[in-house]
């Protein structure tokens, strides 16, 4: 078995030992990319001499000791190009600093190794909105990867990156790791530092691993989770060794299944491969029992005023001036705004900065975006009425396996429905994951990736973690 497609625990035991050495995961790596980077397209890019010089100074006595992690290209790393796969960026912008994930990621003797491809500003379902290539699914390369964090996932699904670090606003973790057939853990908001993390939508964003088993996720976590000053949405909260009761079971467990999550617009397929995934877990001693979350219906239309509102706030500092790409010739400043602002986001940005500026302008902030606030907090209600009875909660990623490329390019509301299962974790701050589940056949006969999700309390990424390890033992 190659070096590159073995999972992390794996690669330190034969680290620690002294069997392999920082640089030669580094060079299963590179020639990984060079065999599939055109194909895939994961990575914009990377460096293979810098990171050998950094893992040859690695402390393998560290947990991640040694260990390369591709970075999604919405993340800091001091040196390194942050473009956010926007023309906007693209060679204008070089990382002055660390995020506080990378600083972690390196205190626990890991090396960041590559810029993954994503969707623009972290805006899209399916990888297609990035401006600086395509992403494909490793598994088919005629499907997206998903998105936003597809070129994270599809790297690790490659064999092109040992685990990975995304970001996840709405679902951007979970469904891409779903359509790749990897696992994709969105952290509980505040549990992870978003300093350094180039801003979405600020309440919404969280940072988290895509790795290759669940123990991965549970050593990443370890080392990015923690209180950060430098986060005004940090929370200065206990952090647990995630990898402890990995194997402990779920028998006793109650879980939960959302009747709205179970109805109507699931592939049967998916439902499929989903519900035999949960017969496993209740064949293990778990207790399933119907829940309901009654504002589910309003989660689609409550996400897209809330994020764009956001969107269209955080990005306003791309004018032009500051950083980042500027017209020539500017008649005046504010043609100075239109024309940079204009040449440098791509169409689903800027459809989304012009809905997030409508929902906040005079006259609408509270017949939109205030309402949206409030219908947020009647979901995040749902939710803990729901953890009152159950320990977490079980639905499908998304009602699909990967869909063709440009099938909804002339239909972004059908990719808006399409992260109708992933929202509400985001819109309530709780935990979440995606966990191989299965495979359905497309019409090629080609074997696509089907992911379980599950969704634990807010701060309860333990259990979270045990539930989802019983899911990938079967």
């Amino acid at each position: 078995m190659s070096l590159a497609s073995q999972s992390i625990s794996s690669l330190r035991r034969q680290l620690v030992s002294g069997d392999i050495q920082p640089g030669d995961i580094l060079d299963d790596l590179a020639s990984a990319i060079d065999s599939n980077n055109g194909t895939v397209g994961a990575y914009l890019s990377h460096d293979l001499e810098t990171a050998k010089a950094e893992a040859n100074n690695a402390d393998l006595s560290k947990s991640l000791g040694g260990i390369p992690i591709a970075i999604k290209d919405n993340i800091n790393v001091k040196g390194h190009p942050c473009s956010c796969a926007s023309k906007f960026l693209d060679g204008a912008y070089t990382a002055p600093y660390d995020a506080t994930v990378i600083a972690k990621l390196r205190e626990a003797g890991a090396v960041p190794f590559g810029r993954a491809n994503m969707d623009e500003f972290a805006m899209g379902s399916t990888t297609e909105s990035s401006a600086l290539g395509k992403t494909t699914n490793p598994h088919d390369a005629t499907r997206t990867p998903g998105g936003s964090s597809g070129g994270s996932a599809a790297a690790v699904a490659a064999n092109s990156a040992i685990a990975a670090l995304g970001s996840d606003t709405g679902g951007s973790i979970r469904q891409p790791a779903s359509h790749c057939g990897v696992v994709g853990l969105k952290p509980s908001y505040g549990r992870v530092s978003r300093y350094g993390l180039v801003a979405f939508a600020s309440s919404l964003d969280q940072i988290g691993p895509i790795t290759r088993t669940v123990e991965d996720a549970a050593l990443m976590l370890n080392a990015i989770s923690g209180y950060d000053t430098s986060d005004s949405t940090s929370l200065d909260h206990d952090v647990p060794d995630f990898t402890q009761g990995l194997d402990n079971g779920v028998a006793g467990m109650k879980l939960g299944l959302p009747k709205e999550y179970f109805g109507e617009g699931i592939d049967p397929a998916v439902r499929k491969s989903v519900d035999a995934a949960i017969a496993k877990l209740e064949g293990q001693g778990a207790e399933l029992v119907e829940i309901s979350l009654p504002h589910t219906e309003y989660a689609v239309a409550t996400y897209y005023i809330i994020a764009p509102a956001e969107a269209s706030s955080n990005l306003s500092r791309f004018d032009g001036v500051r950083y980042g790409n500027r017209v020539d010739q500017p008649e005046d400043v504010l043609d100075l705004y239109r024309r940079s602002r204009e040449q440098g986001f791509g169409p689903e940005v800027k459809r989304r900065i012009i809905l997030g500026t409508y929902v906040l302008s005079s006259g609408y902030y509270d017949a939109y975006y205030s309402r949206a606030q409030k219908v947020r907090t009647l979901i995040r209600q749902d939710f803990l009425n729901a953890y009152e009875n159950v320990d977490a909660i079980l639905s499908p990623v998304a009602p699909s396996a990967a869909p063709l490329l440009g099938a909804d390019k002339d239909n972004p509301l059908q990719q808006y429905l399409a992260d109708i299962y992933t929202l509400s974790a985001n819109l309530s701050g709780i935990c979440g994951i995606s966990v191989p589940a299965g495979t359905v056949t497309s019409e090629n006969n080609t074997q696509l990736p089907v992911g379980l999700q599950i969704l634990g309390p807010h701060m309860g990424e333990q259990k979270l973690l045990q539930i989802a390890r019983a899911v990938e033992m079967g």
